[in-house]
């Protein structure tokens, strides 16, 4: 009895391990992810799942300071990051062609792996200018995040459909909130998952008004802008502002090229489906980063690793969204 169950051990062993080879197959030695500016909540959730990748799988990963969604979804089309993080509007105009940073270009290898979180748009300046709305940022100095970005994309065509003509500018996260404590501008007008971090920085360290859409602005903006949903910053999101805060919001996947290996896509959408308090402490906008927002992207298709995934867990992908 003892021989035939080493015999059946040894047996099991050797069948497993050219599966798990296979497995594994094509899987490169290391990965980049694209993010965006430090100091913004894409860093911090980009490095964080980089790491958390490279504990769980065995791949080396790093994440990448870069320009944001706009420029995420250019590289991981053409291959030069294996996973980017962007924004769904940024997102759709690459995927027909209207990226500003490569016009004509159909980014139609850019594959869903999973949903992120909502991001809102928000406005931050010192209490002492006394701007509560952003119909007052006329004449004034406002810096709308790196270029590129969705923030540094969206924030210019929103303050046009409310004409407000201000002096607009570009910046890293935590370059513009010093510029902001340093008087260099009035507002600092950005959009990430919150709490965001200059911004919680900003609170601690002076007396700040942030503030997201007035009830007409927000209708103006809703009627001319359907790629945003309403959404309210609840009071207490920031330490000493017990106000909500009422905006609209973007949804953020992640995503990769239909050249990476199934099997890795597969992998990675399951570390971070099964895993929700580990993604949490990377950064508490996972909390949205959970099976029930799947369906929350409409136009790019999932890819088929991810697609497999979401089946085996009673999520049915659309034949449209299927990579």
């Amino acid at each position: 009895m003892r021989l035939n169950i080493a015999a059946l051990a040894a047996a099991a062993l050797i069948s497993t391990t050219p599966a798990f080879a296979q497995d594994r197959a094509g899987w490169p030695d290391s990965i980049t992810i694209g993010t965006a500016s430090q100091g913004g909540t894409y860093f911090v959730y980009g490095n964080g799942l980089a790491g958390f990748i490279g504990e769980e799988l065995g791949v080396n990963a790093s994440g990448e300071v870069t320009g944001g969604p706009v420029q995420n979804a250019t590289l991981v089309q053409l291959g030069d990051h294996a996973i980017g993080l962007v924004t769904m509007g940024p997102a759709y105009e690459a995927w027909t062609g209207q990226s500003e940073l490569a016009p004509g270009l159909e980014h139609r290898d850019l594959r869903a792996l999973f949903p992120m979180y909502q991001t809102p748009f928000q406005v931050i300046t010192l209490s002492s200018s006394g701007l509560t709305s952003v119909t007052e940022l006329g004449g004034r100095r406002v810096s709308v995040g790196p270029a590129g970005g969705t923030p540094g994309t969206y924030w210019p065509r929103f303050l046009n459909t409310l004409g407000v003509n201000a002096t607009v500018s570009n910046a890293g996260a935590s370059d513009a909130a010093g510029q902001l404590t340093d008087g260099l501008i009035d507002a600092f007008a950005f959009a990430a998952g919150v709490p965001i971090s200059a911004f919680s920085q900003l609170s601690a360290e002076a007396d700040v008004r942030m503030f997201g859409f007035n009830e007409a602005e927000l209708a103006q903006i809703l009627a001319a802008h359907p790629e945003v949903s309403p959404l309210t910053i609840p009071a207490g999101t920031y330490a000493g502002h017990d106000y909500d805060q009422a905006t609209v919001a973007m949804w953020n996947f992640a995503v990769s090229n239909a050249s990476m290996p199934d099997s890795l896509a597969y992998e990675i959408v399951k570390l971070v489906m099964e895993n929700p308090d580990r993604m949490m402490q990377i950064h508490a906008s996972a909390s949205e980063t959970i099976m029930d927002n799947v369906l929350n992207n409409t136009f790019l298709p999932f890819h088929p690793g991810a697609v497999r995934y979401y089946e085996e867990h009673g999520i049915t992908i659309p034949e449209e969204l299927r990579g």
